[in-house]
């Protein structure tokens, strides 16, 4: 019943869907069409151009909101078409184009450099435009826009070239119809905006005036009209790929290949299928992995492009965590348990292997959203031989699992949207199956002032006698967010039982917050500052199973950049003490807690003004705890350094210090251990990149994490969470290294088409050896074993359309 009466609520909001904002002295031309389409080489001469409408008089977006840009800053942008594609052209005068910053990056990738973007949205709904950008140096970028959110992750393939010349700088764009989603319909308006980067100015411009006070950037397009008779292209396009690797550690090479496609295909005007079919992911970058002892999981960032491109349907919600798929073994029955005496395990698998994944995704002209997302792992299986008989067995880890998503999201009045999504996991077995339900709203008033933001959500899991079934959680604020001021007032809570980890990725349940925030922002230039701004937040934390009070959290903030562009800021925060149920690892229900300290921090950071050759980013904090003898600090240093507009190199140091932390080591029948230890961080990272071109570069990523842990006592914990010496337990010290570097070579051979060689040497080590020096300790790393991986991938775009002609 739930369920229907969410997907009615959806129809009739879709149906009856609000009226759009109206848009006061709206910015509008007409475009042309042409029958002989302009070369695209930043030229600006071909005939094409002349007799079309100019676009100009662009007004300041930052720093100074809504000024008219200078006549010897201004821009002048033209729009044509013709059956294949829009085209634009921009001259953007400038006094001094040799001055023009223009360091080379690679796609999808800000510099410092200036830059031309332009905004297209089709339905012209104020929320969903695609973003198509150049840079000075030709370099290109675009993103899927969603809410305001830009999704640089999304790729399509375009043409561009830019050019200085003696006025300023000009670009010519080829935007294909391929590369939008638009309907079949005689006569087309759609909405458009212009922004144009200039660094040395630290300012941008746009077309049309977007105010800074009230609502988001994407609800202040202008309109270009007078598109006629142009009919969405079959959108089918093939990326078929081919990679080697070889993969060197102790001694032993292996070799693999692979053969593969991705594939993009428009089911309709607005829908597009993504498949990926034998996928390979031997090419992406390491995660930072570090020394975890705590009760929850590291969470990774995911860099699989499959996962990463299009996809903020399914983030609806915060309940895709896509790194759950081709994860570790879930191991749901413990195969240790399973061994008999002569029994031992010789091979475990730590990851599972996707076999293929596909995703269906688009909005319709009425503001609905609707995305469906599958994929599935293959069966994997640990080996187990009898060292008796010499025989080995095998016991299934993961089974044959299917993930599966569905989602509805309504928008509405260009700022408000309700979604319904659904994800669930089946698994083929005796293993558990799981279905996470959520309604999530965000609703602000027509003019963008008040807004409600929240969701409620539940989850089922089946097969499974250690999880319960049915948990729920539900959240609700209500804001505030106009001009200088915004705030926020809430309330949440996640009962014990709520678990949507199979698909998603949630830390600790079994608790209620009541929560508020408020800022305070400037939103044009001071004499002294181009930004200020404060903030202020405070939390009450019960928990949601027995109402227990569990501690207070509150802090104030404030950042700066100033008119030479330091930016700095800084934050004070308070922690009450604090009963943490999760620590002890006995389950939030069983009533045992430890009690963490009452605590203070500062902290602080500064940037310097990244145009310089050299820029710098630094920040530091101190956690003082009252009545107790635990401290914390630590810092981090990142210079930068721009050696030439082809070649930078970013070296960072980070380190972290806790002395007398305290914290769960073992459990000895109904006696909980914890450590009194001192821990100590050290994290090195180089990152650099040389362009040869804007097609094709080298980059480097470095990384060695090396955290340690000393053990100075072992305590029992008490029922009321406060710690007992313990003189009879001993334990081990920890050293802990993680040592990642790779090397990138990308090579963008033709439009959409890339060559990809990679390089990685990798170490991991861990041991007792927490006593080590720096020097030490490096040595002893070194020692170890060494992965060396090297793989090349060539992945070739195919758009049916020119296959179709050639045939």
């Amino acid at each position: 019943m739930f369920k229907k009466t969410i997907l009615l609520l959806i129809v009739v909001l879709s149906i009856f869907q609000l009226s759009a904002q109206q848009k006061e002295n709206r910015k509008t031309i007409k475009t042309t069409r042409v029958t002989n389409a302009p070369k695209i080489d930043a030229l600006l001469n071909d005939e094409a151009w002349k007799n079309t409408e100019t676009l100009t008089d662009f007004v300041i977006l930052r720093p100074d909101n809504g000024t008219l840009v200078p006549e010897e800053y201004q821009s002048i942008v033209k729009v044509i078409y013709d059956d294949d594609a829009i085209y634009i052209s921009a001259q953007m005068n400038d006094p001094d184009p040799e001055g023009i910053p223009k360091e080379f990056s690679t796609r999808d990738n800000f510099s410092i450099a200036d830059f031309f973007l332009v905004t297209i949205n089709p339905n012209d709904d104020g929320q969903n435009p695609f973003e198509f950008l150049v840079q000075v140096t030709g370099n290109q970028g675009d993103a899927k826009v969603s809410n305001g959110n830009e999704d640089f992750n999304w790729s399509a393939v375009w043409e561009s070239a830019a050019k200085i010349n003696e006025k300023g700088w000009a670009v010519e764009m080829k935007i294909p119809y391929r590369a939008i989603r638009f309907a079949n319909r005689p006569v087309q308006s759609w909405g458009f905006n212009f922004h144009r980067r200039l660094e040395k100015l630290n300012a941008q411009h746009t077309w049309t005036h977007i105010d800074n006070s009230v609502g988001r950037w994407t609800q202040y397009d202008g309109l270009i009209e007078n598109f006629r008779d142009i009919k969405p292209p079959t959108r089918l396009n093939l990326y078929p790929y081919a990679s080697a690797t070889t993969n060197t550690f102790e001694g032993h090479t292996k070799y693999d290949w692979s053969m593969g496609m991705d594939i993009k295909y428009g089911l309709t005007d607005n829908f597009t299928l993504d498949a990926t079919l034998i996928p390979d992911f031997s090419q992406v970058g390491f995660d930072n992995v570090e020394l975890n002892l705590g009760p929850f999981e590291q969470q990774f960032t995911e860099q699989r492009q499959f996962f990463t491109e299009g996809t903020e349907l399914f983030n609806k919600a915060n309940l895709f965590y896509s790194r759950r798929i081709g994860s570790s073994p879930i191991d749901q029955f413990d195969v240790e348990s399973t061994l008999s005496a002569d029994e031992e395990i010789t091979n475990y698998p730590g990851k599972v292997t996707m076999l293929n994944a596909v995703k269906i995704s688009g909005r319709t002209k009425g503001g609905l959203g609707i995305g469906f997302f599958n994929a599935i792992t293959e069966k994997t299986a640990a080996t187990i031989k009898n060292n008796t008989t010499g025989n080995t067995r095998k016991e299934v880890i993961a089974p044959f699992t299917n993930y599966n998503i569905l989602v509805l999201d309504q928008q509405f009045n260009q700022n408000s949207t309700i979604t319904l999504i659904n994800t669930n996991v089946t698994r083929d077995g005796k293993f558990r199956d799981a279905n996470v339900t959520a309604l999530d709203w965000h609703i602000e008033t027509k003019d963008s002032k008040y807004n409600a933001d929240g969701s409620v959500k539940m989850s089922n899991i089946s097969d499974d006698i250690n999880n319960p079934n049915t948990g729920y959680t539900f959240d609700n604020s209500f804001g505030y967010n106009l001009g200088h001021w915004n705030w926020e007032l809430g309330y949440s809570f996640e009962n014990k039982d709520f678990n949507p980890n199979d698909l998603g990725i949630l830390f600790s349940n079994n608790q209620q917050d009541i929560y508020g925030n408020a800022g305070w922002e400037t939103l044009q230039p001071t004499k002294n500052y181009n930004w200020v701004n404060y903030n202020f937040y405070n939390q009450a934390n019960f928990q949601h199973f027995s109402g227990v009070y569990t501690g207070y959290n509150a802090g104030f903030g404030a950042s700066a950049q100033t008119r030479k562009r330091f930016t700095f800021g800084g934050n004070l925060n308070y922690n009450s003490k604090e009963k943490d149920f999760f620590e002890p690892r006995q389950g939030t229900t069983s009533g045992i807690y430890f009690l963490q300290p009452e605590s203070r921090n500062i902290n602080g950071w500064i940037s310097t003004n990244s145009q310089k050759k050299l820029e710098l980013n630094a920040d530091a904090y101190y956690t003082a705890y009252r009545k107790n003898p635990k401290l914390g600090y630590g810092f981090s240093v990142a210079p930068r350094y721009r050696f030439t507009n082809q070649f930078s190199l970013q070296y960072e140091l980070e380190y972290n210090k806790t002395n007398n932390d305290q914290g769960f080591v073992d459990e000895e029948g109904t006696t909980i251990i914890f450590g009194m230890r001192d821990r100590k961080s050290y994290t090195n990272t180089i990152a650099g990149k040389y362009s040869f071109s804007t097609n094709s570069s080298l980059s480097l990523s470095f990384r060695h994490y090396w955290g340690s842990v000393d053990y100075n006592g072992y305590h029992n914990l008490n029922s009321k969470g406060n710690l007992d010496p313990n003189t009879t337990y001993t334990g081990d010290n920890v050293n802990f290294n993680s040592w990642n570097l790779d090397l990138n070579y990308i090579w963008q051979f033709a439009p959409g088409s890339q060559l990809i060689a990679f390089y990685r040497n990798s170490i991991f080590n861990e041991d007792t050896n927490s006593n080590l020096n720096f020097r030490e300790n490096i040595d002893n790393l070194f020692n170890q074993s060494q992965r060396h991986t090297f793989s090349i991938r060539l992945v070739y775009f195919i758009d049916y359309n020119k296959l179709k002609n050639i045939f």
